[in-house]
């Protein structure tokens, strides 16, 4: 049965999480629309889904309601699913990042059993929403055929070795203005080929800087992008950005610039002038290291099949069947909370 779903994001960088369940959904014969606010908004998401605003998803009455920012508008009808916006890369503590629950959602759609296992001791604790592991739609296109954009971004490289530079908006924690110097001297060198990418939040001064780094060593990639640019690069280069674990799904070498929490599987380094030889380590793995990223990769995201999006769409499909059990009411900080979301939206219809 042909039915409407909404998708929901605040920031553009959840745009990349929407489209694979957007595309998964047409596939399925139903109607994707899409509600972009706050820092998303003005940005849209491919036709056949249509753009919609407040009212409009009102109407819509959708069956669900897909979430890739840490809230939802509950005056919406339908499932609300949450579907996150990226990895628990330990920038805040779990009460107040990853692992933080509103009473906002029906259902949690969790990554892998990294995440899958604290939320279900969350569930049956608090009893008001489900927990299925589908897998994350963003990295659908990392194991299925991207229609060559991974391998348009790699073809400037010609056969030179690629790194993906990323890093987090998050001032504390970013390594783009430190090593801003560092790499621009590896792109000046030229015996590699690099991809640069910032988050859509950091200052637009320093993102320009690193625009001018463009040309026939580098190529800046937008955000739109990035899981393209994870597909076509053979090594990262990052920070605390939960990008680092995004690239490792892959099983690729990730170097991490003054990560807040490093792991087994990272080569993580201090200095700026130590990024030459910590490339050099990067592109020569120790025997070790394969094994670690294929452990870390597992237990955040063991999916390998481009298949996240259609367990997302079965997963509603159980929770709006009864067969995920039946859920309590929302807690009263969850009223609080609704009460909020129709005041900053300003809507204040039944």
């Amino acid at each position: 049965m042909m039915a409407d779903y909404l998708l929901f994001a605040s920031e553009r960088y959840a745009l990349p999480i929407l489209q694979p369940l957007a595309d998964a959904l047409q596939v399925a014969g139903h109607t994707a629309h899409a509600w972009l606010v706050d820092g998303a908004a003005g940005a849209a998401l491919p036709a056949p889904v249509r753009m919609v605003g407040l009212h409009e998803a009102v109407a819509l009455r959708p069956r669900a309601v897909f979430s890739a920012a840490n809230w939802v508008p509950t005056f919406v009808s339908g499932a609300k699913v949450q579907l996150f916006h990226g990895f628990n890369v330990e920038k805040r503590e779990d009460a107040r990042g990853h692992f933080r629950v509103r009473g906002l959602f029906d259902l949690y759609c969790t990554q892998g059993p990294a995440t899958t296992a604290p939320f279900r001791k969350l569930a049956a604790r608090a009893g008001h929403f489900a927990v299925v592991e589908t897998g994350w739609p963003k990295l659908d296109p990392l194991f299925r055929d991207d229609g060559g954009e991974s391998a348009r971004l790699r073809a400037p490289a010609a056969g030179r070795e690629v790194v993906l530079f990323a890093s987090t908006f998050t001032e504390r924690l970013s390594a783009a203005p430190l090593l801003f110097d560092a790499i621009a001297a590896e792109i000046a060198r030229g015996d590699r080929y690099w991809l640069l990418t910032l988050h859509p939040k950091c200052a637009p001064a320093l993102v320009e800087r690193y625009r001018a780094l463009a040309g026939p060593n580098a190529a800046f990639v937008e955000t739109e992008q990035l899981v393209a640019a994870q597909r076509a690069a053979d090594v990262l280069l990052a920070d605390t950005t939960s990008v680092v674990s995004e690239f490792a799904v892959q099983r690729k070498p990730v170097l991490t610039f003054r990560n807040r929490a490093p792991k087994p599987h990272m080569l993580d380094f201090e200095q700026a002038a130590q990024l030459p030889a910590m490339l050099a380590r990067a592109f020569a793995p120790d025997a070790a290291r394969p094994a670690e990223l294929a452990r870390y990769a597992d237990a955040i995201h063991p999916y390998r099949d481009g298949r996240s999006s259609e367990r997302v769409i079965a997963a509603t499909d159980a929770l709006l069947r009864g067969e995920l059990g039946a859920l309590q009411r929302k807690p009263l900080a969850a009223i609080f909370r609704a009460w909020q979301i129709r005041h900053e939206l300003g809507y204040w219809r039944p």
